[in-house]
C-alpha cells in the first residue's frame, strides 16, 4: 500500500486549462484527463476533486516501475519545474491513448448497432407496406 498514490497536474493546453489525474496502484498507472475550461482556482480544483473523484473514468492500467521519492526539497522543486515545462509524461500519454481507443471502440459498436437497427426498421416497414398492398383481393 505504500507504493499507491495519486497525482494531479493542472496546465494550460490552448485554449483550455486541463487536469491530468495519475493514479498508481499495485505498480499499475492509470490516467484521467479533465478539461476545466477557464483557469481554476486552488479551492475550485480541491472542490472538484472532493465532489467528482469517484466519478472519474480512468484509462486502462499500464505497468510502471516503482519510483523512489526524493526527499531533497530543492530537487523536488527542480523536478516539478521540469514536469511543468515538459507536460505529460510518456506513460501518462500511453494510458490516455488507451482510454481514447477504448472510447472509440465503444462509439463504433454503438453506431454499428444503431445502423443495423435502422436498417431492420426500414426493412420491416417495407415488408409491412408490401403486405398491405397485396391482400389477395
Amino acid at each position: 500500500m505504500g507504493s499507491d498514490y495519486g497525482k494531479l497536474t493542472v496546465f494550460f493546453e490552448d485554449p483550455f486549462w486541463v487536469g491530468i489525474f495519475e493514479r498508481i496502484e499495485k505498480g499499475k498507472l492509470s490516467v484521467c484527463r479533465v478539461v476545466f475550461g477557464s483557469e481554476p482556482k486552488d479551492y475550485e480544483v480541491w472542490e472538484f476533486v472532493l465532489a467528482n473523484y469517484h466519478q472519474l473514468r480512468f484509462s486502462p492500467s499500464v505497468d510502471v516501475a516503482p519510483r523512489k521519492e526524493a526527499v531533497n526539497p530543492k530537487r523536488i522543486q527542480r523536478e516539478a519545474r521540469k514536469q511543468i515545462a515538459a507536460g505529460i509524461g510518456t506513460k501518462s500519454q500511453q494510458a490516455l491513448q488507451l482510454l481514447r481507443e477504448e472510447n472509440k471502440q465503444e462509439r463504433k459498436e454503438v453506431t454499428r448497432q444503431e445502423r443495423e437497427a435502422e436498417k431492420q426498421r426500414q426493412y420491416d416497414l417495407k415488408q409491412q407496406k408490401r403486405r398491405e398492398k397485396h391482400r389477395g383481393r
